[in-house]
């Protein structure tokens, strides 16, 4: 079954008097980027908190966010307070040689900047970081069930267009033979204008159309387009979802399709051809959410 890379994930815990957030959200991406916003008292674990997110969630662009409700009032040691005087200071400075005022909210400003809250009184335990990693896993948990209902709504969608394709493509045979005699007689015409006053080998003629119009089969293309139909349906019956697999599967549907439509010559066909384009294109457009 195949998953979305689209999702949402949260879980919350808590630990002593602490109560611990963390929300996942999921979007596509070709590779796992993955950006965090952690409480700074987890932040020696950022890098196991990464690793074990794109082991999990593989591929996407992933936003964490890890959160301690509270928190001020728990470690009330946190606070840099030298350095956030030293930027208000400087901030100051700066707006007095620019001739500007300070912001109102200056302090919050400062407060997000590199350094101004520090950890070094506070010890993660391990009993604490158990606790934060049972709740990572059960916001992927989530998150992951979220992928799941996606990837249905995706593989029926992805069913249907692929139905749709197929049943155009077994339109073709019925214009084939009315196609050849018209681009029979149409080169007859243009060679009787072009030779009135000359003689020609019929011979000659006859090899040379049967040449051509063993060029304009498509025998080849839709005997293609209908193995490509089925191996992108046995690829969404695997069990591991291979997004970038299915979509390796729709641009070889999309050469035999541009090639149906270049040998068409048939007015009719030409119209299955852009209905075909535009299914195929749609099936593009969401292969870019599998994961």
């Amino acid at each position: 079954m195949i998953q979305s890379m689209t999702g949402f994930g949260k879980a919350s815990g808590e630990f002593l008097n602490k109560k611990i957030t963390i929300e996942i959200k999921s979007l596509n991406g070709k590779q796992a980027d993955i950006s965090t916003k952690i409480s700074v008292i987890y932040k020696e674990k950022e890098l196991e908190i990464r690793n074990e997110i794109a082991q999990r969630l593989e591929r996407g662009k992933i936003e964490v966010s890890l959160s301690v409700d509270n928190s001020e009032r728990d470690y009330p040691n946190l606070l840099n307070k030298g350095l956030v005087m030293s930027y208000l200071i400087q901030i100051q400075e700066l707006a007095d040689e620019l001739k500007m005022s300070v912001p109102a909210n200056v302090l919050e400003t400062v407060l997000r900047l590199p350094d101004t809250l520090k950890t070094d009184n506070y010890e993660l335990s391990p009993q604490e970081w158990a606790v934060v990693r049972k709740i990572l896993n059960q916001a992927m948990d989530v998150l992951q069930e979220f992928r799941q209902q996606e990837g249905k709504m995706l593989d029926d969608f992805f069913r249907l267009k692929i139905n749709n394709i197929a049943a155009l493509l077994n339109q073709i045979p019925q214009y084939e033979q009315q196609r050849i005699e018209k681009v029979r007689e149409r080169i007859s015409d243009e060679l009787a204008n072009l030779c009135e006053s000359m003689d020609f080998d019929k011979n000659r003629f006859e090899q040379e159309m049967i040449y051509y119009i063993d060029k304009l089969d498509i025998n080849e293309e839709k005997s293609r387009l209908s193995n490509h139909l089925d191996y992108f349906i046995e690829t969404l019956d695997q069990n591991v979802s291979q997004g970038k697999k299915l979509g390796f599967i729709a641009q070889e549907m999309g050469r035999e399709i541009n090639t149906l439509g270049s040998k068409a010559n048939h007015s009719q066909m030409q119209k299955i051809v852009v209905m075909m384009k535009d299914e195929l294109e749609q099936i593009k457009e969401q292969i870019l959410n599998v994961l």
